[in-house]
């Protein structure tokens, strides 16, 4: 499945504001270069779907997708058990390591969104980077096996 990367959002430190960026530098096994979990292990990186946002929003208009709090938004895409798969943004590869569970900050922002985002994993996926390189808006997307990683 082939999709593209639609928004891109840098935290500027634990639970602190996210800011949309046009591009972001990643690093292998460290995550996005400037981002509050750079160095993180297990969660480097964590990604949407802007298909489950859409039906967010029919339910929820004020709901924005930065309120999820992810750092890519991606079209095309299915997340849903893609535990270790790799996703390609642009040429960094990106290695699924499971959902990300939608909390009670969702909630926060706009009340209802934590419900609206249970299950499917309507709250995306996270994932530990493979390669150095820089992923722009706009760039392809696709969802692979982790054998046709190398």
């Amino acid at each position: 499945m082939a999709g593209r990367v639609e928004a891109i959002w840098v935290k500027r430190a634990v639970r602190g504001l996210m800011d949309p960026v046009d591009e972001v530098s990643l690093v292998a096994g460290q995550g996005i270069d400037g981002d509050a979990n750079f160095g993180r292990s297990k969660r480097q990186v964590t990604i949407i779907e802007r298909e489950v946002f859409d039906r967010v929003r029919a339910a929820l208009p004020d709901a924005e997708p930065n309120m999820r709090r992810a750092n890519f938004m991606v079209s095309g895409i299915r997340l849903e058990q893609s535990r270790g798969k790799v996703l390609h943004l642009g040429g960094v590869r990106l290695l699924v390591g499971g959902e990300t569970r939608p909390c009670e900050r969702m909630d926060a922002q706009c009340p209802g969104l934590t419900a609206e985002l249970e299950g499917g994993w309507g709250g995306g996926a996270h994932a530990v980077v493979l390669d150095d390189g820089v992923v722009r808006l706009g760039d392809p997307a696709s969802l692979g096996d982790v054998r046709a990683a190398g």
